[in-house]
C-alpha cells in the first residue's frame, strides 16, 4: 500500500489558490448516529442504530499574508458567508491516485492575526462544510 508525505498539497480557497500559505489541512467527516432501538424480548438484542446527518468540516492553518491577492484580501472579505473549497494531496492533475475533494465551507471565523514575538503569523480556523463533499477521480 502506497503512504503520501503531504508536501505538495493543493488548496484553492474561492478560486485563488493559497497552497503556498497553508501549513496544514485536515477535512473531517461524521454522521450522526441515531438510536432505532425498540422494545425486545431479550436484552442481549442490544442497540441497533443508523446514521443520519452528516456533519463535516475543514480545519487550515494559514500563514498570514496581507499582500495583493494573498491570505488576508482572500479570506477576510468571505466571512460570514459560503466559498468554495477545492482540496487536493498534491498540486497534480486529478486522478485515482490524487482525487480532490470540492465543497462549500462556511467561513465562520478568522483570525486577522496570531502569533508571539520571533513566530511566523498565522491563523488556524475550523470552517463548518454546507452540503456534500464532492470526491473527484
Amino acid at each position: 500500500m502506497a503512504r503520501i508525505v503531504l508536501t505538495d498539497a493543493s488548496i484553492v480557497i474561492n478560486s485563488v489558490d493559497l497552497s503556498d500559505h497553508i501549513a496544514s489541512v485536515t477535512i473531517s467527516t461524521s454522521e450522526d448516529v441515531i438510536d432505532t432501538s425498540a422494545f425486545s424480548s431479550t436484552i442481549a438484542a442490544g442497540r441497533t442504530r443508523v446514521a443520519g446527518l452528516g456533519d463535516n468540516s475543514v480545519a487550515l492553518e494559514f500563514h498570514q499574508d496581507f499582500a495583493t491577492s494573498s491570505v488576508e484580501q482572500t479570506i477576510y472579505p468571505l466571512l460570514g458567508s459560503l466559498t468554495t473549497v477545492v482540496v487536493k494531496p498534491t498540486s497534480g492533475a486529478v486522478s485515482a491516485t490524487n482525487p480532490s475533494y470540492t465543497f462549500s465551507a462556511l467561513v465562520s471565523e478568522w483570525q486577522e492575526l496570531s502569533g508571539s514575538v520571533g513566530e511566523l503569523a498565522t491563523a488556524s480556523v475550523t470552517w463548518p462544510i454546507s452540503g456534500a463533499i464532492t470526491k473527484g477521480v
